[in-house]
C-alpha cells in the first residue's frame, strides 16, 4: 500500500509558512503607514512577497506567482526609490496583501477567487509604476545567473556538459524551517544526480554547536538540467545559502548566487568582484541566537486532546479531594499533605496547557484592518485603524470565533460612529477619523474595547425610533443603558436608507449573541460628540474555569468566580420590597434587585423570608450589579465546562455544566441571562441610591 506523499506535508508547510509571511507582509506596510518604517521594513516586506512566490511556483501555482511577482515589483520600486512611500501607494500595496492572503488561501483550500478585484489591483500597479512589460517581467531578486561554459569548436554541436553545483547553508537557512534534504529531492526529481556530503568542518562533538551549518553538499546533476532549473529548486532559499554552479568539465565557477538585497549580476559595476562565499567555521562553538525562540507546531487536534485530558485530571482531583475530605483525616496527615501538593500539580498543569493553547491577538487585529480599509472605501471616508495590546493572548478557541462579532462592531463604528468629512470638520475635528481596537487581561478576563473618535450615540433618535417600532412606550421612562441595551435588539436601526454595509437591522444582535456564546459580555460607553466604545469581556478559555460552587433549591450549581463580586448573608433589615414582585437588597447604602435563584429556576415557589439565605453580588452587563440568593456556598474550585449539546437547546440563564468531585452533573450558571429571563425582571433594574 502506497504511504502518503511527500509533497503533500511539504505543500502543507509551505502554506503554514505562508501565514507567517503574510503577518509580516501586514505588520511592515502597517508600520510603514504609521511612519514607523524604516528600509529594512521594506526589504523584510519585500522578502515575504518574494518567499511566497518562491514557494507558489515550486509548488506550479501560477496565477499566484503571476499575481506576486507584479507585487514584488511594485514593492522593489518602492525600495529602490523609484516610487515614494506616499499614501497613495501604501494604500495600493495594502490592497495587494490582502488580495494575496486571498489568493494564497483560495490556493490551499481550492477554492474560486474574485478575478475582477484581481484584475483591478494589478491595474493599479502598473499605473503606479508606469513601467513597460518587459520591466515588470524582469525577475528583480533571484537573477538567472548566466553560465560561461568553454566548448571546443569540434564540440559545438554537442549538448553542453553536465552542470554541477556547490551548496554550502547559512545558519539562517536552518532557523527559518528550510531543510536541505528537501532541496536535494527537489533536483533528484529533475533527473539522477550523485550528490556528497562534506562533513571536513564537523568539530568534535564536545565542541559542536548545534545553532551552526557545518556541512555543504556537492551534487552532479542529470544532463539537460539547466540553470533555471537549480534556480527554481533553490528559490526558496535564496540569500540563505551559498551556491556555485559551473560545468562538470570546468572547475571554475560559472555563476555565484546573488544575495537577496545585492544587484544582480548585469549591474555589476565593471571590475567589482563577486561576494566570495564565508570560510567554513571553525571548531570552536559559535555564539547562539538569542534573539529568536525555537518553535514547533503542532496539530491543534493534538493540543485538544491534551486539554481533554487535563479536563480529566482536573475531575480525577476534585473526586480524590473528596473521598480523602470525606474519610476524616486529620489536617497535618501526610495524605492530606500529598494532597495539598497534588492540587497545586494540577493547578500548574492545567496553567500550562492552558498557555499551549493561547494566541496572541495580533494576527485578528491585522484581519480587522482590511475590514476598515473595504468599508472606508464604501462609505467615502477617511479612516485610520488604531490599535494596542496586540500581544495579549486568548484562548485559540475563543479567538476563531470572535472574527464574526467584532467585523460587525468595526463596520458599524466606520459607517454610524464616524461623521463625514463636512461634518468633522464642522465640529473642529481632523477629516479623518479614528478606530481604535485595544485588547488587555484584567480580573482573569479578557478586555477587547472596540472604540471611535465620532459623535456617539443620539439616545434621542434611538428612543424616537424605539417608539416608533413599539419597543418602548412614549411616557417610558428609561435610563442610558436601558436605550443603549436597544441597539442590541434583533432588527433595529436608527439608520432610515439601506446601504451594502447596513441599514436592515442586522448585526449588533448577532454580536450579542456570538459573544454570549463564548461566555462573555458586551458594555457600551459614550459621550456625544467625541466617540463610543463598545467594550467586550470574554473568559480566557472555554475548557476550564474557577467557580463558586453552592446549593439552591436543593440542586447544586456553579457560578463563574469571575462574576461575583462579593457574598453576604442575607438578614430581616437588608430587605426592601418595591413591588409585591420585586424585591431589593441593602448593601452599604446601596439597593441592589434581588433575585432567589431556587424560584427563578422553579425549584420550589416564591419565599417571603429570605433571612439565614447568601446572597452572591453579580455584576451584571454594564457595571451594574444584582443580588443572587442561594441556600449555602459549598466550595470554590476549578471546574471543567462539559457543552450541554445540541439536543437540549438554549437553556436561558444556564451557559454550560461540569462533573463534582462526587460524580454529580451541576450546571453553570451564566448570570447576564439569568438577570435578563428572570420572571418580572427582563429589563435590568439601574442601581440606585437611598
Amino acid at each position: 500500500m502506497a504511504g502518503p506523499d511527500p509533497m503533500d506535508a511539504i505543500r502543507k508547510t509551505f502554506f503554514l509558512e505562508c501565514e507567517d509571511l503574510l503577518e509580516a507582509l501586514l505588520e511592515g506596510l502597517d508600520a510603514l503607514s504609521a511612519g514607523t518604517g524604516d528600509t529594512d521594513t521594506v526589504h523584510s516586506v519585500f522578502r515575504a512577497v518574494h518567499s511566497i512566490k518562491g514557494g507558489a511556483g515550486a509548488f506550479g501555482l501560477d496565477r499566484l506567482v503571476t499575481f506576486a511577482h507584479r507585487f514584488e515589483s511594485g514593492l522593489d520600486a518602492l525600495r529602490t526609490g523609484r516610487i515614494e512611500a506616499d499614501a497613495g501607494a501604501l494604500q495600493l500595496f495594502l490592497r495587494a496583501a490582502d488580495l494575496l492572503g486571498d489568493l494564497v488561501r483560495a490556493s490551499r483550500d481550492g477554492l474560486p477567487t474574485d478575478a475582477g478585484a484581481e484584475d483591478s489591483v494589478l491595474a493599479d500597479l502598473d499605473g503606479l509604476l508606469g513601467t513597460l512589460q518587459e520591466e515588470r517581467e524582469e525577475d528583480l531578486d533571484f537573477a538567472p545567473a548566466l553560465l560561461a561554459i568553454p566548448l571546443d569548436d569540434d564540440d559545438a554541436d554537442d549538448a553542453p556538459a553536465p552542470l554541477r553545483l556547490s551548496f554550502r547553508p547559512h545558519e539562517e537557512l536552518y532557523l527559518s524551517g528550510n531543510d536541505p534534504r528537501h532541496i536535494l529531492a527537489a533536483l533528484s526529481r529533475l533527473g539522477p544526480t550523485e550528490v556528497t556530503c562534506h562533513t571536513e568542518a564537523l568539530p568534535d562533538l564536545a565542541a559542536l554547536n548545534p545553532e551552526s551549518s557545518y556541512l555543504h553538499w556537492t551534487v552532479r546533476c542529470a544532463p539537460g538540467v539547466t540553470a533555471a532549473d537549480i534556480e527554481g529548486a533553490f528559490e526558496f532559499v535564496a540569500g540563505l545559502c551559498d551556491l556555485e554552479v559551473t560545468a562538470d568539465a570546468d572547475p571554475v565557477p560559472a555563476a555565484v548566487s546573488v544575495p537577496a538585497d545585492l544587484p544582480p549580476p548585469d549591474k555589476i559595476p565593471p571590475g567589482a568582484s563577486t561576494p566570495a562565499p564565508p570560510p567554513a567555521p571553525s571548531s570552536a562553538p559559535a555564539p547562539v541566537a538569542t534573539t529568536q525562540t525555537p518553535t514547533v507546531r503542532v496539530d491543534l487536534d493534538r493540543v485538544d486532546r491534551l486539554v481533554n485530558l487535563v479536563g480529566e485530571l482536573v475531575i480525577n482531583q476534585a473526586m480524590l479531594s473528596q473521598s480523602v475530605r470525606q474519610g476524616g483525616l486529620p489536617p497535618n496527615s501526610p495524605v492530606m499533605a500529598g494532597l495539598d501538593e497534588f492540587l497545586q500539580l494540577t493547578r500548574d498543569i492545567q496553567d500550562s496547557v492552558m498557555m499551549i493553547r493561547a494566541q496572541p491577538i495580533k494576527p485578528l487585529f491585522q484581519r480587522l484592518g482590511r475590514i476598515v480599509r473595504e468599508a472606508a472605501s464604501r462609505t467615502g471616508k477617511a479612516v485610520r485603524l488604531e490599535t494596542s495590546g496586540e500581544g495579549t493572548e486568548i484562548d485559540k478557541t475563543v479567538l476563531d470565533k470572535l472574527t464574526d462579532p467584532l467585523t460587525h462592531m468595526i463596520r458599524n463604528a466606520v459607517d454610524h460612529g464616524l461623521e463625514s468629512a463636512e461634518v468633522r470638520r464642522a465640529a473642529g475635528k481632523p477629516d479623518e477619523g479614528t478606530v481604535h481596537l485595544a485588547a488587555h487581561h484584567r480580573s482573569g478576563r479578557v478586555i477587547i474595547d472596540v472604540s471611535d473618535d465620532g459623535g456617539g450615540l443620539d439616545r434621542a433618535r434611538i428612543r424616537a425610533r424605539a417608539i416608533e417600532r413599539g419597543l418602548l412606550s412614549e411616557d417610558a421612562d428609561s435610563t442610558p443603558s436601558d436605550l443603549d441595551a436597544l441597539l442590541f435588539q434583533p432588527g433595529f436601526s436608527t439608520v432610515d436608507t439601506v446601504s451594502d454595509l447596513s441599514g436592515r437591522g442586522v448585526g449588533m444582535d448577532v454580536v450579542k449573541r456570538a459573544i454570549q456564546t463564548l461566555g462573555g459580555r458586551i458594555a457600551i460607553t459614550t459621550e456625544p460628540g467625541k466617540g463610543t466604545t463598545f467594550s467586550i469581556s470574554l473568559p480566557l478559555t472555554l475548557a476550564i474555569l474557577d467557580g463558586m460552587v453552592f446549593e439552591a433549591g436543593g440542586e447544586t450549581m456553579v457560578m463563574p468566580l469571575g462574576a461575583v463580586l462579593e457574598t453576604q448573608t442575607v438578614t430581616g433589615a437588608d430587605l426592601d420590597a418595591l413591588t409585591p414582585e420585586s424585591r431589593v437588597l441593602r448593601v452599604r447604602g446601596r439597593m441592589l434587585p434581588l433575585l432567589d435563584l431556587g424560584e427563578v429556576l422553579a425549584h420550589h415557589p416564591r419565599r417571603d423570608d429570605l433571612a439565614g439565605c447568601v446572597a452572591l453580588i453579580v455584576q451584571a452587563e454594564g457595571g451594574s450589579r444584582y443580588a443572587l440568593t442561594v441556600d449555602r456556598i459549598a466550595d470554590q474550585r476549578q471546574v471543567v465546562i462539559k457543552g450541554l449539546g445540541d439536543s437540549y437547546g438554549p437553556i436561558p440563564g444556564i451557559a454550560a455544566a461540569t462533573i463534582l468531585g462526587d460524580g454529580q452533573v451541576a450546571l453553570i450558571l451564566d448570570p447576564i441571562e439569568l438577570r435578563e429571563h428572570a420572571p418580572g425582571a427582563r429589563r435590568p433594574l439601574a442601581e440606585t441610591m437611598p
